[in-house]
């Protein structure tokens, strides 16, 4: 175990200041999310170092389709949560105990330095909530950072300002989850609050690159009015905010019928008219690809794994197109 940071003792409990729950924790107990343990008065991450996954996988898959295109980076998880998704594509590490392996963060360092010969780029915290990962992340990252590489958090976002404001300066990029535009969803699906998560992804756009993911759940949070509102709100931060809708199926403790492909390509449209790049994911076909903005010309094809960019910028029009980093398609 590893001593947390950001709490304080409040008589023999632990209160919490990690992500806005802000559990006061009882001698013995854990909070919310399961990994922050209270032992004599002492908050401890009981998941320090201990690793439910790895993986090298293309830098799309998390998903982060304008930083790096091309390129692979390492994929790490560990287990807990401080959500309660319904919908939960990953409940076994989430919400359950799984196995694990120790990984030290001088050894994920040196694994993902390793790795560079295949093509990877660095160290994405992602599977499961990275947040709760904290001390871990913060004490990789800054050796990732140091050994030249990039560190990528895919986040649900729930995570308090003072911790992000911490840890950003480690983070080259993240895929914020936005899981619906309207509270109710958030509080009665998610177990969680939309206003803290739209605050990290205004605070996070400052810092680094970022890109947003909704799962569109048919019935829950597919209106016309909260699509729009959504892209609305992103564009106002910046128009260039990739945003990738996912197409929901039965998983955990849902079993409505997986979302109508119909249901996405009209939030694509109703997307496209605030922000430039909108993409469908986990269906195939065009949703993945890359348009200019400008001509509507396709820049990069994701299917075919290849970019008729010229210095990121189109080739029919010349319009800048807006990456982080270098295309290795």
């Amino acid at each position: 175990m590893r001593e947390a940071l950001h709490y304080r003792q409040q008589g023999k409990a632990a209160a919490c200041s990690l992500c806005p729950k802000n559990c006061i924790i009882s001698e013995g107990q854990t909070g919310f999310c399961r990994v922050r343990q209270n032992t004599g008065g002492k908050l401890y991450s009981l998941n320090y170092a201990q690793a439910t996954a790895q993986a090298l996988d293309p830098i799309e898959k998390k998903p982060l389709y304008h930083f790096y295109p091309g390129s692979y980076i390492l994929s790490l998880g560990t287990w807990g949560c401080n959500f309660a998704c319904q919908f939960c594509q990953n409940w076994h590490i989430a919400q359950e105990k799984p196995p694990v392996t120790t990984l030290e963060p001088q050894a994920a360092a040196a694994l993902a330095s390793q790795l560079v010969g295949q093509g990877n780029i660095g160290i994405a915290y992602t599977y499961s909530e990275p947040s709760v990962w904290y001390e871990y992340i913060l004490d990789t990252a800054s050796l990732v950072q140091a050994a030249g590489l990039k560190n990528v958090l895919v986040s649900n976002g729930f995570i308090n300002q003072q911790p992000l404001t911490e840890l950003l300066p480690y983070i080259d990029a993240m895929n914020i989850d936005v899981k619906a535009f309207n509270k109710d969803f958030y509080e009665k699906v998610c177990a969680g609050q939309l206003e803290h998560v739209k605050q990290t992804v205004e605070q996070a756009a400052k810092h680094c690159h970022v890109e947003v993911t909704t799962l569109v759940v048919p019935g829950l949070n597919d209106s016309e009015a909260e699509i729009a509102g959504l892209a609305e709100w992103l564009a106002g931060i910046n128009p260039d905010i990739p945003l990738h809708f996912s197409r929901y199926f039965p998983n955990y403790k849902m079993d409505a019928p997986p979302t109508p492909v119909s249901t996405l390509h009209l939030a694509y449209k109703i997307a496209r008219q605030s922000l430039n790049y909108v993409y469908i994911g986990n269906v195939g076909g065009d949703g993945a690809n890359t348009y200019c903005p400008e001509c509507g010309y396709k820049v990069i094809d994701r299917l075919g794994r290849y970019s008729k960019l010229n210095q990121k910028n189109c080739p029919q029009c010349g319009s800048s197109i807006t990456i982080t980093g270098e295309v290795k398609f």
